[in-house]
C-alpha cells in the first residue's frame, strides 16, 4: 500500500539523515573529508529499501488499524436444487462488518500527488538537461597550447588516460563537468584574460578530480532519488550536505597534490568565481567549481585548516564508517516489520495450467484455483490474483474449529459455547451455539470464542506449522481474520485444503474427521460438495468474497478456492455460484 511505503521512506530518510548528521559532529576530527563524503552513499542504500519489490522481501503488517467490531446485515441468493447435508440454504452469508479507518483512498491521494510530483520533477530535469545541451552546443574547442599542454599534464598527474573534452562557453560564469558517456570541462569564455596559467591549473586539477572520483554519475543518481523522493524535505536537504562535503573532498584532493604554499592561492581562486556566480539552473547535472556564497564560505575555511591525512586518520574513517554502514543495514529488518505488506505468494509449479474464464466473472475482479489430487494438476485463472494475499474472512473458521479441537478447548460431543446475550443480527446467532450450528451458520462470536480459549501463542505456533498464508495475527485476537492481519491467496488456500483433506498437518484423525464433517455442503450424482464461503465487509461495504472447497467423486478429488474482488457487491454466496457454474462447465459437479 502506498501510505505504509510512504511512511517508511520519511522513517528510511530520517534514521539515516539523523544518523549521518550525528556522526559527523561527533566524529568530525576522526573523519578525514573524503569520507564524511563517503558516508552519504549509505543514504543511497537506505533509501533504496523502500523501493525493493515486497515478493523479494517480505514485511509485516502493522499499519492496518481494525476498531471495534460492529455487525451488518450480509448477502443472500436464492436456493440450489441440489441435496443440503447441513439444512436451509448453505448459499446464504452471515456476514460481520468491521469498522476500521480505510487507508485505501488515503493511499490512492497520495499515489497521485506523488506522481504528479514525479511529473514535475521529470520537467524540471528535462528542463535542465535542456540548458547543459545548450553549454554544449556553444561550447568550442580550446585552441591556447599552453593550457592543453596544462590539461595533459594535469590529467598525467591524476593517472587519466580516457579522453576529455575541454571547451570554453559564452554560457556560462563558472567552470564546469558534465556528459556521463562523453565528459567535458568547460571553462568560461575569454578566461585567459582574467586568469593566470597557476589558476588554469588549480581548476583543472579541481574539475579532473570530479571526473575521477565518478561524481558526475553521481549526480545522475542525486537527480533521480530527487525525483522518487521530491516529497521529503530531508532527501533534500541531505543532497545539498552530499553536494557540500563533495566539493570540500575535491579541494582535499587538490590540495594533497599541491605544496603548501598554494593552498592560499588555490583559495583565492574559488573566492575569484564567487562575483561571478549565478544560483544554479542545471538541477545539479554539472559540477560547478562555486556554488553558493553559504558552502563557499565552509570550503574556504576547510582550506584554511588543512592538513595532510595520516594513516591512523584513514584507519579511524573506515572503522566509523564501517560502523554507520552497519547501523543502516540494520534499519531495514527493523523498518520492514512497521511496513510489512506481504501480500504475494511465490508459486512455482510445472504441473499448472493456466485458462481463461474471464466469463464467469463478469463485473467481478477474481481468481480460481482447481488441484485434481489425482492428476496433481492445478487449473488456474489470473495468475496475479491467484497468489495475492487477502483477508480469508469466514473461510478461516475452518481453521478456527480444528485448532480448537486440537488443543482440547472443544470435541465433537462437546462443542457447546454459551450465547452472552448480545443481540446480532441473525437469530440463528442469538442463542448457544455448537460446533455444526456455528459452521453452519457462521456464527463469527462463536469462534471468536474458540480463538480467545486457544490463545494467541498457541494459534501462531499453528498458523505456522500448517504454513497457512503469512500467519500474521497482529490485527488482534479477534479481528486478525476479518480484513485485518491474516492473509491468504486463493492457491494457498488450495494447498490447505489438500493438506488437511490428507491430514499432512499430522493432526489427530478424528479432529481432521469433525472437521470435514462440519464443512459437508451437499451432494448429487455420487459426488459430495465441501466447502465454506466467505464476504470481507468494512465499513458496511462488501470488499471481498470466498468460496473455498473440494468435491469428492468415487473417482477423484478435486479441491478449488474462488475469490471475487471489486465490482458488484463482491460476497461469498456469489463467489460460490460462480463456483458452481465452473465446476458444473467442466463436469466436476
Amino acid at each position: 500500500m502506498f501510505f505504509t511505503h510512504f511512511l517508511v521512506c520519511l522513517l528510511v530518510s530520517a534514521f539515516t539523515f539523523g544518523g549521518i548528521i550525528l556522526t559527523k559532529k561527533i566524529f568530525h576530527k576522526q573523519l578525514s573529508a573524503k569520507w564524511q563524503y563517503n558516508l552519504w552513499f549509505l543514504l543511497f542504500i537506505a533509501l533504496t529499501f523502500p523501493l525493493i519489490p515486497n515478493h523479494l522481501f517480505h514485511f509485516g503488517d502493522a499499519f492496518t488499524f481494525n476498531m471495534n467490531q460492529s455487525n451488518e446485515t450480509g448477502q443472500a441468493t436464492a436456493s440450489t436444487g441440489d441435496r443440503s447435508l447441513q439444512g436451509g440454504n448453505w448459499m446464504q452469508d452471515f456476514t460481520d462488518s468491521v469498522n476500521r479507518f480505510d487507508f485505501a483512498p488515503l493511499s490512492k491521494l497520495l499515489a497521485t500527488i506523488w506522481i504528479i510530483g514525479m511529473v514535475v520533477m521529470t520537467v524540471l530535469t528535462v528542463h535542465a538537461w535542456l540548458k547543459v545541451k545548450k553549454i554544449k552546443s556553444t561550447t568550442s574547442p580550446i585552441e591556447n597550447k599552453a593550457v592543453l599542454s596544462l590539461f595533459n599534464r594535469c590529467k598525467q598527474r591524476l593517472h587519466i588516460s580516457r579522453h576529455l573534452s575541454l571547451g570554453e562557453s559564452p554560457c556560462i560564469k563558472t567552470p564546469l563537468t558534465f556528459g556521463l558517456f562523453k565528459t567535458y570541462i568547460v571553462l568560461p569564455s575569454d578566461f585567459e584574460e582574467w586568469l593566470s596559467l597557476e589558476e588554469i591549473e588549480y581548476i583543472l586539477l579541481h574539475e579532473l578530480n570530479h571526473y575521477k572520483y565518478k561524481d558526475i554519475a553521481t549526480n545522475y543518481l542525486i537527480v533521480l532519488y530527487q525525483m522518487l523522493y521530491w516529497f521529503n524535505p530531508l532527501v533534500w536537504i541531505a543532497f545539498r550536505e552530499m553536494r557540500l562535503d563533495r566539493e570540500i573532498a575535491c579541494d582535499t584532493a587538490v590540495l594533497k597534490a599541491l605544496d603548501k604554499n598554494c593552498y592560499t592561492a588555490y583559495g583565492n581562486t574559488i573566492i575569484h568565481f564567487v562575483d561571478n556566480t549565478s544560483r544554479s539552473t542545471y538541477f545539479h547535472l554539472v559540477n560547478p567549481l562555486s556554488g553558493a556564497k553559504q558552502q563557499i564560505k565552509k570550503r574556504i575555511e576547510s582550506i584554511a585548516s588543512f592538513t595532510p591525512e595520516s594513516k591512523l586518520l584513514k584507519w579511524k574513517s573506515r572503522l566509523i564508517f564501517m560502523i554507520v554502514g552497519v547501523f543502516v543495514a540494520i534499519q531495514f529488518p527493523i523498518i520492514s516489520v512497521m511496513a510489512y505488506d506481504d501480500d504475494q505468494y511465490t508459486f512455482e509449479n510445472e504441473n499448472a495450467v493456466y485458462e481463461d474464464l474471464s466469463k464467469y466473472f463478469s463485473g467481478y475482479e477474481g481468481s480460481f484455483v482447481l488441484y485434481d489430487l489425482q492428476a496433481d494438476q492445478y487449473s488456474i485463472y489470473n495468475k496475479d490474483k491467484s497468489t495475492t494475499r487477502i483477508s480469508p474472512d469466514s473461510t478461516y473458521k475452518i481453521y478456527s474449529a480444528l485448532f480448537a479441537l486440537e488443543s482440547n478447548v472443544i470435541t465433537s460431543q462437546a462443542s457447546t459455547i454459551k450465547w452472552n446475550g448480545k443481540q446480532y443480527p441473525y437469530d440463528a446467532w442469538n442463542k448457544d451455539q455448537n460446533l455444526s450450528d456455528a459452521m453452519r451458520n457462521s456464527v463469527t462470536w462463536y469462534f471468536q470464542e474458540l480463538d480467545k480459549s486457544v490463545q494467541s501463542d498457541h494459534i501462531q505456533a499453528y498458523l505456522k506449522q500448517i504454513g497457512y498464508g503469512n500467519y500474521n495475527i497482529s490485527g488482534g485476537l479477534s479481528q486478525y481474520w476479518l480484513e485485518s492481519s491474516l492473509k491468504i491467496s486463493p492457491v494457498e488456500q488450495v494447498k490447505s485444503l489438500k493438506a488437511l483433506y490428507t491430514n499432512d498437518f499430522k493432526f489427530e484423525d478424528k479432529h481432521i474427521q469433525t472437521v470435514k464433517d462440519m464443512i459437508k455442503l451437499e451432494e448429487k450424482d455420487d459426488a459430495m460438495l465441501s466447502g465454506k464461503t466467505g464476504t470481507g465487509n468494512v465499513n458496511g461495504k462488501n470488499r471481498n468474497g470466498w468460496f473455498i472447497g473440494y468435491v469428492e467423486s468415487n473417482d477423484d478429488t478435486y479441491f478449488f478456492a474462488t475469490n471475487i474482488q471489486q465490482g458488484n457487491n463482491p460476497y461469498g454466496s456469489k463467489a460460490a455460484e460462480i463456483t458452481k457454474s465452473i465446476l458444473r462447465d467442466k463436469g466436476i459437479y
